[in-house]
């Protein structure tokens, strides 16, 4: 769904994982003062290498391959973003890799209608099935305002996988 392929060889991951856990460089960013705010990225390239640790030396896991995919960041390190993608994976990605462009994914099963306005009695004006990325342009309440492919309109905030439950913008 995700457009990724799987890189690590059976057991490198898993060893490098142990030793960047034993490392434990949660405490070495709180030291520096740096707190850190959860957020969604996106990709910014078509070819993106996520990594064990945050660092070249780590083992890539992941390779991502899909320009725009969103992301969210949930740790930082230096110049390198611990993330989670739609389905739960993690690894460490370097900054320039990354954009924030806001962007979504479709995660709820079957065929959505994407409507015109915001509401449910709203007239469909295209339909989109799970795995289609788009850009957000808004969110207010239960629906987000999402362009795919050059056609703008609105979904339910709950079939999206890149924009946080109580978060509006325009």
């Amino acid at each position: 769904m995700l457009s990724r392929i799987w890189c690590a060889k059976p057991g490198v991951a898993a060893a490098a994982a142990l030793i960047f856990l034993a490392l434990d460089l949660g405490p070495l960013a709180a030291q520096q003062g740096a707190t850190f705010e959860p957020r969604f990225l996106s990709l910014r390239a078509d070819r993106v290498n996520a990594r064990t640790g945050p660092g070249m030396r780590y083992p890539i896991t992941w390779v991502y391959r899909r320009h725009g995919l969103p992301v969210e960041a949930i740790a930082q390190f230096e110049d390198w973003y611990r993330i989670r993608d739609a389905d739960g994976d993690e690894g460490w990605i370097h900054r320039r890799l990354l954009s924030n462009a806001r962007t979504a994914l479709i995660v709820a099963g079957g065929v959505l209608d994407v409507r015109r306005r915001p509401s449910a009695d709203s007239q469909t004006i295209l339909r989109a099935e799970s795995g289609v990325q788009g850009d957000l342009i808004a969110c207010q309440a239960a629906w987000c305002q999402v362009d795919l492919g050059g056609a703008q309109g609105w979904l339910p905030r709950s079939a999206l996988w890149g924009v946080y439950a109580r978060e509006d913008f325009e």
